[in-house]
């Protein structure tokens, strides 16, 4: 194996390491979970290349969850919102 792709894989432990546990989910299923979780704090973004995508990232009994969709999702009025820049999940 070359130094390269040892540094490589190190890079990708590390930032797993860094970013815990992200739970990705289908846009409906991270729906249900904002109806479940008690003034959520989510962070948001538009994605995309070619074509708009929505990014939505929050956290809820210790995980972290995130979801990709075309279209805006509601969240609700108890929830608090902050817009970012960009969200990078490991993988995604």
């Amino acid at each position: 194996m070359g130094i390269e792709v040892i540094a490589a894989s190190a890079a990708i432990v590390k930032a797993n390491k860094a970013s815990g546990s992200i739970v990705t989910l289908k846009p409906e299923e991270f729906s249900k979970l904002l109806t479940r979780a008690k003034d959520p704090l989510i962070v948001v973004t538009e994605g995309g290349i070619f074509s708009t995508n929505y990014q939505y990232l929050m956290s809820y009994k210790g995980l972290t969850f995130f979801t990709k969709s075309n279209t805006p999702l509601q969240l609700g009025n108890g929830a608090e919102v902050v817009t970012a820049d960009s969200i990078w999940v490991p993988g995604g």
